[in-house]
């Protein structure tokens, strides 16, 4: 497991072959196996494989051809209101259409999300996260018509993979781990942690097309820019009122 989790990369590009539905299966058993807050299974996985769904749903990614080449495409969803059903006519009054829950159905969508994904790939088959999902999570609402209590939080394309990219950097693990408190950067520290990467071929090549001095600003600058950053947040949080989680 080690090693099928230290060769994990994005694949983007798909052969048209058909998932074979027991892998499939494996798949969506292996997610429903997940961690979940209080055995609730906070969440819904949507798989979309009809391929005029799929072209309905590429625009949501900005077309990025992956969404109608991978044969499988998979909207991961907080659910509360499955759940609150089941309350209710039980006679049990739920109180989960809040914020803290969303957090909750987030936490349980993103877990169920990465063993889906280690199934995949176990399998030999290729994912890739879109982030694309909450930027457009209005349009995917009402596309896969999700009621109240229900929102859009990632999708994964799955597939064959027609590709095998270079496996992409990280930080070192003196970046990301902390032992017993949270160890405060020095500004030394922060270079250091970021100076394998901004040496790289890769980030040369990404400098010289984006004509900006460093890697950073090319996160801020381009990638993720504030005004985008901002209209994003609002429109999700619109959503987030509209499919009923700040009832309460």
């Amino acid at each position: 497991m080690k090693t099928l989790l230290a060769k994990h990369r994005s694949i983007r590009k798909f052969r048209s072959e058909p998932i074979a539905p027991e892998v499939l299966q494996d798949m969506l058993e292996a997610a429903s196996r997940a961690s979940t807050c209080g055995n609730m299974q906070l969440y819904s996985l949507i798989v979309t494989q009809s391929r005029e769904l799929r072209e309905a749903l590429a625009p949501c990614h900005f077309n990025q051809p992956m969404v109608t080449q991978a044969p499988c495409v998979i909207t991961v969803c907080a659910d509360v209101h499955r759940f609150s059903m089941w309350c209710e006519q039980r006679d049990a009054e739920p109180c989960y259409d809040n914020f803290a829950w969303f957090l909750n159905g987030v936490t349980d969508a993103l877990l169920a999300a990465q063993n889906l994904c280690v199934e995949a790939e176990a399998h030999g088959l290729g994912i890739c996260y879109l982030g694309t999902t909450i930027y457009t999570a209005e349009e995917i609402a009402r596309i896969l018509d999700l009621p109240k209590g229900v929102i859009p939080v990632t999708t994964i394309v799955v597939g064959h993979p027609d590709e095998s990219p270079e496996l992409t950097d990280r930080l070192p693990l003196d970046a990301v781990v902390h032992c017993e408190k949270y160890h405060h950067y020095t500004s030394s520290e922060i270079d250091e942690l970021w100076a394998e990467k901004e040496t790289s071929e890769e980030t040369r090549r990404l400098l010289e097309e984006n004509g900006l001095p460093n890697l950073a600003q090319i996160f801020t600058r381009n990638r993720y820019r504030a005004e985008d950053n901002l209209a994003i947040s609002r429109n999700y949080f619109a959503l987030l009122k509209k499919q009923g989680f700040f009832n309460n």
